[in-house]
């Protein structure tokens, strides 16, 4: 019992990050209809931009580690944000009427751009860091030695995940821009005729999905302790499924489909074959979509006539 709580604190963190992820597939999706394939890799350049700043600050000499977080935070969701503005504007925008494949294609090709493009900026090998935030507690020790324990870090991925998921939901669902994202969702010639600028929602949607991708991503330096070119397709393909698994679409869905994934992960991993972990998950995913086709909490769609 104790070797499963310990598995499970680990699986609500690690499904944690994947729901940050997930949230801005989830979103763009909702408006667009169009899967954002460069998203992981927006995740990835958050951790690189986190890492970058966190240096820059260290060698100014700056040894406060909860100023260096407020920073680090700020900076990488900014800058991160920029991204996935101009890559909305460059890429996605000019093809918003073409025919649906187009969008996926270009999205496809600016993963690619993104990926070689950190390759070439960083180098290909993994960057660590030594840990930022140390720590926790020990929650129970079973007679024979084993403890369960919660580190801060864990922590701060929690809390910090489901404020997120507060403020996001309220924004969409009681803000004006929240009103205008489901305006365009439903029918955006409609909405472009009531007087919401499309253009504008669009690219404040994929601003907030990079910049929740740029706090997964510290998340993940602050967890993981490093970052690397090539994370972003690993995350971005299990955040893509948490959204298509927790209903494609739906926040909350994005969250609850990623929290699935990291427990499908880590207890599939403790107990069974570390090496099938991804295969689990996807079988899983496959069970789910046969019986609920638009997921745990996914609309189904109406056909107008």
């Amino acid at each position: 019992m104790d070797y499963f709580t310990q598995q499970l604190i680990n699986g609500l963190v690690l499904g944690s990050i994947y729901g940050l992820i997930a949230i801005g597939y989830t979103m763009v999706y909702g408006i667009v209809g169009m899967i954002n394939f460069a998203h992981g890799d927006i995740f990835m350049i958050g951790g690189f931009i986190a890492l970058i700043t966190f240096l820059i600050l260290i060698s100014l000499g700056l040894t406060a580690i909860p100023v260096i977080l407020l920073v680090v935070l700020l900076v990488s969701m900014a800058i991160t944000a920029l991204y996935g503005w101009t890559i909305e504007r460059i890429a996605y925008r000019p093809l918003r009427h073409s025919f649906r494949l187009a969008p996926m294609l270009s999205a496809i090709g600016m993963s690619f751009v993104l990926t070689n493009y950190s390759q070439i900026a960083q180098g290909a090998r993994v960057k660590p860091i030594p840990p930022l935030i140390t720590g926790g507690y020990t929650l129970h020790e079973s007679a024979d030695g084993f403890v369960i324990r919660l580190s801060n870090v864990q922590i701060l991925v929690v809390i910090t995940t489901i404020v997120l998921l507060a403020i996001f939901t309220w924004l969409v669902s009681r803000t004006r821009l929240g009103r205008d994202m489901r305006a365009c969702e439903q029918d955006q010639t409609m909405a472009a005729l009531l007087g919401v600028d499309v253009d504008r929602t669009i690219s404040m949607t994929f601003v907030i999905g990079a910049a929740l991708a740029a706090v997964a991503g510290l998340m993940y330096l602050l967890y993981y302790g490093l970052v690397d070119f090539f994370m972003g397709f690993v995350a971005g393909i299990k955040a893509f499924t948490a959204a298509v698994l927790g209903g494609i679409g739906s926040l909350p869905g994005a969250m609850l489909g990623g929290l699935a994934i990291g427990l499908i992960e880590t207890f599939w991993s403790a107990y069974f074959s570390v090496e099938y972990k991804d295969v689990a998950a996807f079988s899983i995913l496959i069970v789910v979509l046969i019986f609920m086709p638009t997921g745990l909490l996914g609309r189904p769609e109406v056909e107008k006539v």
